[in-house]
């Protein structure tokens, strides 16, 4: 004789479809492409923690939980970051609308150079500074400028190398992705 899923066959069964649902489906990001020059870092390595001051000597303290933080290394020498330091001061605006942490790090320079430059092209763009490089090396850029993208639990997630027009609606879309995705998703 055959018997029929019972109530607790059939709570059994929802609990597995929910659980395989769970942990199969696509991260919301991933399902997006990624615009052009950013790299999912696979497997996500752990960020390195670090302390810096901002050219006013305000201490800022990087944290491993927290909010997406887009976390930016740059210099005034490097042709790239120059193009792309009004594009990032557009952006980041937006960028704090969406709950995203922007923390630009300007990388072996002194505070006048980082002042000077920052003045000219993005007055409104705070930097820290990390004058001798130590920061710079922890992370381990290939180049600059470089920019990861940190998920909550602090795990570097994505990578860009290279300036990027952050402030299209390409890369605010993908940003936006990422720090509307749940907690999950980004497993």
């Amino acid at each position: 004789m055959r018997r029929g899923l019972t109530t607790r066959g059939l709570t059994r069964l929802a609990t597995l479809v929910l659980l395989v649902g769970v942990f199969l489906l696509p991260d919301p990001a991933s399902a997006t492409p990624l615009p052009k020059g950013i790299m999912a870092v696979t497997p996500p390595r752990l960020a390195p923690l670090f302390e810096l001051a901002d050219m006013d000597g305000r201490r800022y303290r990087f944290r491993r939980h927290g909010s997406w933080r887009f976390v930016h290394f740059w210099a005034s020498w490097c042709a790239p970051c120059r193009r792309e330091m009004p594009a990032l001061a557009r952006a980041v605006p937006r960028l704090a609308a969406m709950s995203m942490e922007v923390v630009v790090i300007n990388t072996g320079e002194t505070e006048d150079t980082v002042f000077e430059f920052l003045a000219a092209v993005a007055p409104d763009q705070p930097s820290l500074l990390d004058s001798d490089g130590s920061v710079t090396e922890a992370w381990r850029p290939r180049g600059l400028p470089a920019t990861y993208l940190v998920d909550p639990d602090g795990h570097i997630r994505y990578l860009a190398l290279g300036g990027r027009p952050w402030d299209e609606a390409a890369y605010l879309d993908f940003l936006r992705t990422l720090t509307s995705a749940p907690a999950r998703a980004r497993e």
